[in-house]
């Protein structure tokens, strides 16, 4: 793997709208080789901060992502407020 490619991963990992689904289309990775790539690549505590914020985050699994979106169209009486709307 080259150093460039690495590089391409880790900055993939660290966004927040960029799911393992989009990285492994791109890398081949899967999310397992993701983590093992960031694991060789980062500090220990970088690491640890990574997949702590990583696991909390629907926004990098796909089908979580795509439930969650569900979920939230089907509860009664949420309103989303339309910012380009005045008062």
């Amino acid at each position: 793997m080259t150093e460039q490619l690495t590089n391409q991963i880790i900055r993939m990992a660290w966004e927040d709208r960029t799911t393992f689904d989009e990285i492994e289309k791109r890398t081949g990775l899967s999310e397992a080789g993701v983590i093992k790539v960031m694991r060789r690549s980062l500090k220990a505590k970088s690491f640890r901060m990574w997949r702590k914020r990583v696991s909390g985050r629907v926004t990098k699994h796909a089908g979580k992502f795509r439930e969650s979106r569900l979920q939230m169209k089907r509860v009664p009486g949420l309103h989303l407020i339309n910012r380009d709307e005045k008062d």
